[in-house]
């Protein structure tokens, strides 16, 4: 197929667009910084900006598929962005007759208690579901992968306090999905026609705490560390306290650490794995990939 990848630079993209190309798929690879030094040889760079529509004619031109992976968190008003990125979107690929849509969304579990990124996640799903297209939705909690922002909070916070004092939200239980394991989710979709127009969770084989895995990063490394539970720190203050214990930006800790409220478990109606199964990577395992490639 000729497969487009709308944030092919991010974190996911670039182990996306590299999974398509070696699946034998034409792969187009839409960012704002694309290039064909970014991509391996034979994939299509498409340089443009969503916030730009002059520079986006022809983007799902003869595209069968697109995966979209486009979030905003490092702006102010990220659901706002994500809302027009996702509506121009879905009027391009409409207008273009593209097949097939897939989205890589959250868990978020309570679904009327939802922080403001969750909140924006489900709110670019249903924009995209607009589309002429058949919408594949496909939602994970924590990605571990060097790149990944939450497993890099987890890092730095494993460096830097032997003792932490933390915030409840650490015994929050969460699923969290190697990134190998997520990419072959979103790859394997694609040729599963009985996942058009339906939404997925996907994760990792086992149940955790952020406490567990603080404690299992930590453990890799070779390092050991206190947690006591702090029960009154809003997820604000928090956010704050993220700010100075990681490197990660504050603009992307600051909606994550609001996220962490919420347990973020795979529903075993919405099981990917029950669909479409792929031999998945212990959290053990995918902690300590993500060490050796920090």
């Amino acid at each position: 197929m000729r497969v487009l990848v709308v944030g092919a630079t991010g974190f996911i993209g670039q182990r996306l667009v590299r999974a398509l190309n070696d699946a034998g798929h034409d792969v187009v690879a839409f960012s704002r910084s694309a290039s064909e030094e970014s991509f391996p040889e034979g994939v299509e760079p498409f340089d443009g900006d969503l916030g730009d529509p002059e520079t986006l004619s022809g983007l799902c031109h003869g595209v069968d598929a697109a995966y979209y992976l486009i979030h905003s968190l490092t702006a102010e008003n990220f659901a706002e962005l994500d809302r027009e990125y996702a509506r121009r979107f879905c009027e391009i690929a409409t207008e273009a007759g593209v097949d097939r849509v897939v989205y890589l969304s959250g868990i978020s579990g309570d679904e009327e208690n939802l922080s403001p990124h969750l909140a924006s996640r489900r709110e670019v799903e249903s924009v995209l579901a607009e589309g002429s297209y058949d919408l594949t939705v496909l939602r994970a909690a924590v990605i571990i992968g060097a790149e990944s922002a939450s497993f890099r909070i987890l890092n730095d916070l494993t460096d830097r306090l032997p003792v932490m004092l933390v915030p409840k939200w650490v015994r929050t239980p969460c699923q969290p999905i190697g990134v190998r394991d997520a990419i072959a989710y979103l790859v394997a979709v694609l040729a599963a026609d009985e996942t058009r127009g339906e939404t997925y969770d996907i994760g990792g084989p086992s149940v955790w705490s952020y406490e567990s895995l603080l404690k299992l990063t930590a453990r890799e490394k070779g390092k050991r560390v206190f947690i006591v539970s702090v029960p009154v720190m809003t997820p604000a203050l928090s956010s704050h306290w993220l700010r100075l214990t990681t490197d990660v930006q504050y603009a992307i800790a600051r909606p994550l650490a609001e996220s962490m409220r919420n347990p973020v478990t795979v529903d075993p109606e919405l099981d990917l794995q029950q669909v479409v199964p792929i031999d998945q990577t212990p959290i053990e395992d995918a902690v300590r990939e993500a060490l050796v490639s920090a």
